[in-house]
């Protein structure tokens, strides 16, 4: 299951698995720095020498097909539709041994915090958001909280937009999840402030998510 494919993410990707292995896909928005490489793999699918077996399943906001053929320069869908089985993220979904439940969230476009669960571990991805009820609600007793924290606390930021290190750590400490991981901060602020601005609130574990890097999702 893979989770968003931001510019450049299809490269990295494989250092780690074969593309071949990738059973689904969920894309939290369609801002093109959560979801561009899908183009990508819709050549590696189309054109590439991978082992490829059926269309992989692309779970999305309700537009997903529409949009990714666009970026493209398709006139239609249905080209990328017979390498992609498009669905709607809003709907609750099993798929392999997840179960996968997504809620929409404070975003200037339609864009969805995602939870998943399988044997008994959960982890729910923020996505990009700004604070919100239902970000909260999913995260409830998650053990593995992976929360963007684009803002800083001391600066004026617009609403429904992005986290600060602060409000992620509101989230967790109020979701009272087990671990918080915090990505997404811009390259122009220091990560170690989104993660002491979340310490300050909550008193659980937090880490910076870094390439690379793999954790167990459990208590």
């Amino acid at each position: 299951m893979v989770v968003d494919l931001g510019h450049g993410s299809l490269g990295a990707l494989q250092r780690h698995i074969d593309l071949a292995d990738i059973d689904a896909i969920v894309l939290s928005h369609l801002h093109p720095d959560h979801c561009i490489d899908l183009t990508a793999l819709y050549v590696a699918h189309r054109y590439g020498s991978y082992a490829f077996t059926g269309r992989l399943q692309v779970f999305g906001p309700t537009d997903t097909a529409e949009r990714m053929a666009a970026a493209y320069g398709m006139s239609s869908v249905r080209p990328m539709s017979e390498v992609f089985d498009f669905r709607e993220l809003s709907v609750a979904a099993s798929v392999g041994p997840f179960r996968v439940r997504a809620e929409q969230v404070a975003h200037p476009v339609e864009a969805y915090a995602t939870r998943f669960e399988a044997d008994g571990a959960s982890f729910v991805y923020s996505g990009d958001t700004g604070p919100c009820r239902a970000l909260g609600e999913l995260a409830r007793g998650v053990d593995v909280f992976l929360a963007e924290a684009s803002f800083r606390d001391s600066d004026k930021n617009p609403p429904d937009l992005h986290l600060t290190g602060r409000q992620a750590g509101e989230v967790a400490r109020d979701a009272d999840v087990g671990r918080l991981v915090i990505t997404h901060v811009p390259p122009w602020h220091d990560p170690e402030v989104a993660k002491n601005e979340a310490a300050s609130v909550f008193d659980g574990a937090i880490e910076l998510a870094t390439p690379g890097s793999s954790y167990e999702v459990a208590r």
